[in-house]
């Protein structure tokens, strides 16, 4: 902020130079008012309102405790029904936990790695109106079904979802960013969007739609390519654009609360952000044209996401050049003047510290009312935000038309585009075969044991010393899922109570104990792919735009 006033005035002493600072600056600030703006119209819906619903819940593997856990809090809220879709290795652990809370819960397998297959197969299976997809170490609160179904009253609304805090965010720094950033979103982003019917991504952690919908969208779901390339993460973000684009609003609902958990390794953290930096920005670019003339404001939103770190380099490129160059305009000159240079620089470094924390706090208000304690780690929010969360989301950028997997767990999908040729899978991945040899090889979690119990709505923000309450009783998993899928339906068998879906052939009959099994048929080896050309294209648009920011420095 400081240096942001330092500039405003030198341009506005008849000095025709245009500062990128002020610009990121600017638009940071313009963002938030915006926010704010239409953050203060939204309300949750309280009517009552009852829906028949489907709970689908794809997982590949979690710690027993916490999939037993996930399930009872399910169940609790008495969905019509719950299918599991275990995807990978046959995992007769789950299936046993699954077992124990039939026939309510019923689950299917399929060798077939990837989230989206496990949607289809879910919906597929699914009979009733909402669908409600919970990625499965999602811990839901008393109330979060009920809840969560109360805006499908308004018939023009086609998918909801539902505010999402972490669980124990005192382990470590981690946990904590992570959990500042869910709730800031929650309290700024999320209801603005929600006022305009237009959340651009429901986050996957638990959404509901209504299941024609995702019927009607599923192939497009399961295909959709951009770019020359099927981007398989960002499950969650594709269903709400095809949603979007079937004419439905896309809503936010405050008061249905689910805790998840967040990676506790920095590489791990990486890459999930990299994972959801990369589907960003590719569906931002894959949905601008519709955006432009449907939503206007909500491509405001998703273009500043692109811009912000386009900025924020190009200012940190500038300054070392003309450091290095010696050329421009030394703003602080009259304080270094004044003071000393000694004490001078003492006084221009304070100022910066002082006035970004300052302007940090002002920005997230809501989030310091509910946990003013993290006041005194606002520098720590703002290095982590700006050096680490602003690069990976510019590397996001340019690697959105790369194949790739989820990259946060073995058995999960690996890469590639088994469905269709022209790309080469990152990894050497080219077969279903050498994909599922992967899952031999043990999966990285990080498990935390909790004693004592679940998290509640009416606990949420209310420990003043460390943010969120301390959630306890949950053996939870690093990453939440997102994982990636196949373009083309799988040849699996099921013979899950519940029906079989269109397309299924039917088994004879098996043991008790795998009566819902559902197997595929691998497909046959497919040729080397050739790697993608238009994967350049993010790599061209990102020399363009730092040319164009060089032209102010040289």
């Amino acid at each position: 902020m400081f240096i942001f006033i330092l500039q405003i005035r030198h341009m506005l002493d008849d000095h025709a130079e245009l500062y990128l600072f002020t610009v990121f600056s600017a638009l940071v600030w313009a963002l938030w008012i915006l926010k704010v703006a239409l953050s203060r119209r939204y309300k949750p819906w309280t009517e009552e309102h009852h829906e028949t619903t489907s709970v689908i819940v794809p997982v590949v593997d979690e710690p027993l405790d916490l999939f037993r856990d996930v399930l009872t809090r399910v169940t609790e809220q008495h969905p019509d029904e719950v299918i599991v879709v275990i995807n990978g290795k046959r995992n007769p652990d789950l299936e046993a936990v699954c077992e124990e809370f039939a026939p309510l819960v019923q689950w299917v397998h399929t060798p077939i790695p990837g989230k989206r297959n496990a949607v289809k197969i879910g919906t597929e299976m699914s009979k009733y109106d909402i669908t409600v997809l919970l990625d499965s170490d999602t811990v839901w609160t008393p109330g979060t079904l009920s809840e969560l179904i109360k805006p499908f009253k308004d018939a023009n609304v086609g998918g909801v979802t539902t505010r999402q805090r972490i669980l124990e965010p005192s382990r470590s720094w981690i946990t904590r960013w992570a959990d500042w950033l869910e709730n800031s979103r929650s309290l700024y982003s999320m209801p603005a969007q929600s006022v305009l019917g237009q959340v651009g991504c429901l986050p996957g952690r638990t959404i509901a739609f209504r299941r024609h919908i995702l019927m009607e969208v599923m192939d497009d779901f399961m295909t959709q390519r951009f770019m020359g390339v099927f981007l398989e993460v960002s499950d969650d973000r594709t269903l709400t654009n095809l949603t979007l684009k079937q004419g439905y609003r896309t809503v936010y609902q405050h008061t249905s609360l689910v805790y998840t958990d967040a990676p506790l390794q920095i590489k791990k953290l990486f890459k999930q952000q990299l994972r959801w930096a990369r589907g960003s920005q590719y569906n931002t670019l894959r949905m601008l044209p519709w955006m432009l003339g449907h939503a206007p404001v909500l491509s405001i939103f998703f273009l500043a996401d692109i811009i912000l770190p386009f900025l924020l380099v190009g200012t940190i490129a500038g300054w070392v050049y003309r450091a290095a160059s010696g050329t421009g305009v030394n703003l602080y000159e009259a304080m270094l003047e004044t003071y000393g240079a000694q004490a001078g620089w003492f006084w221009v470094i304070a100022l910066m510290v002082v006035s970004s924390v300052l302007s940090m706090a002002i920005r997230q208000i809501r989030h310091l009312q509910e946990v003013p304690s993290d006041f005194f780690r606002l520098p720590i929010f703002i290095i982590v935000s700006t050096f680490f969360l602003m690069p990976v989301r510019l590397l996001g950028f340019l690697r959105m038309a790369h194949a790739s997997g989820w990259g946060t767990r073995a058995g999960a999908y690996a890469g590639g585009d088994p469905g269709q040729g022209g790309v080469e899978p990152e990894g050497g991945v080219a077969t279903l075969e050498a994909e599922l040899d992967l899952m031999s090889r043990p999966a990285p979690v990080d498990v935390v044991d909790r004693d004592g119990g679940l998290p509640t709505q009416r606990d949420h923000a209310t420990d003043p010393q460390h943010g969120t309450p301390v959630p306890a009783g949950v053996a939870a998993h690093a990453a939440h899922a997102e994982q990636a899928a196949y373009g083309s339906t799988p040849a699996w068998h099921t013979t899950a109570a519940g029906g079989v879906p269109a397309g299924a052939v039917e088994t004879a009959p098996v043991a008790e104990a795998t009566r819902r099994q559902a197997r595929a048929a691998a497909p046959a080896p497919t040729p080397k792919k050739r790697l993608n050309p238009l994967a350049g294209i993010p790599y061209v648009i990102a020399a363009v735009i730092f040319a164009l920011e060089a032209l102010l420095y040289v």
